[in-house]
């Protein structure tokens, strides 16, 4: 006997299930716990497109707190600090070789606001590497727009503020300045990252806040430790401890703004 005519099975519910979806396109499976590694690498690799595209080649890396405000000093000082640097560090040079000492910062407000708006004032690029945070960090208005990021991870963050580095000059700050700092110390200390100028701004400041003498006096570093870094009080003075520290390894401008 002949068979009856069997009807077409529909696949709706094949093609609706999370498992049919495109790897790449699948919110779920992005964003889930086995994939955390991959979310990383691409926090990596998505910045790092950027900035090659671009040509930073180094950065000088600002720090300080969000909560500084623009007219109180530690700001005007940041601004003024900025804006010196792009002009004599070389950021302005034209870009077909690559850029050096591009001021960079955490992108938010404050120190890192004023940075920006300094590097901004002087006519050059800025970078401003971003943080998602409970209570939302806004990017400021002076970084470069498409040098503009934002981390979910901190460790990605920091190793993008670190790798270009070739100078740090940390204004007075919180818990995360603070983290900031000695993330960078612990990197030179130990061999992990090449040796940069690293200037604390305001020395009244840190050195009420941090006696490192006290570790070196107990033999938790060495006393050649406390030469990792240096005191500035100016702008002018920070610029100058950065040249000095980096010695041979720094390329100045010009008074055309092309590095020598």
């Amino acid at each position: 006997m002949p068979k009856a005519d069997v009807p077409p099975r529909d696949s709706t519910a094949q093609k609706a299930s999370p498992s049919y979806r495109l790897a790449a396109l699948d919110p779920d499976f992005i964003l889930g716990d086995s994939t955390r590694g991959v979310r990383f690498m691409l926090e990596y690799q998505k910045a790092e497109d950027h900035l090659r595209a671009r040509g930073i080649l180094s950065t000088i890396v600002v720090f300080g707190s969000a909560r500084v405000r623009e007219g109180e000093p530690w700001y005007e000082a940041a601004r003024a600090f900025a804006k010196l640097a792009s002009e004599r560090g070389g950021a302005l040079a034209p870009g077909d070789l690559g850029r050096d000492h591009v001021i960079a910062t955490g992108g938010g407000p404050g120190i890192m606001e004023a940075a920006n708006r300094g590097a901004t004032e002087a006519g050059a690029l800025s970078i401003g590497f971003n943080i998602t945070l409970p209570h939302e960090q806004e990017p400021n208005a002076w970084s470069t727009p498409d040098l503009t990021f934002r981390f979910h991870y901190f460790a990605m963050r920091k190793m993008h503020l670190a790798m270009r580095a070739a100078a740090l000059v940390v204004f007075p700050g919180g818990f995360g300045t603070l983290d900031e700092l000695f993330e960078i110390l612990t990197l030179v200390q130990t061999g992990k990252m090449r040796p940069v100028p690293i200037v604390l701004y305001d020395r009244a400041y840190w050195q009420a806040l941090l006696n490192l003498e006290v570790m070196a006096q107990a033999g938790l570093i060495r006393a050649q430790d406390l030469a990792l870094f240096a005191y500035a009080d100016t702008p002018e003075e920070a610029y100058a401890r950065i040249v000095e520290g980096a010695g041979d390894n720094w390329r100045p401008a010009t008074e055309d703004g092309v590095q020598t």
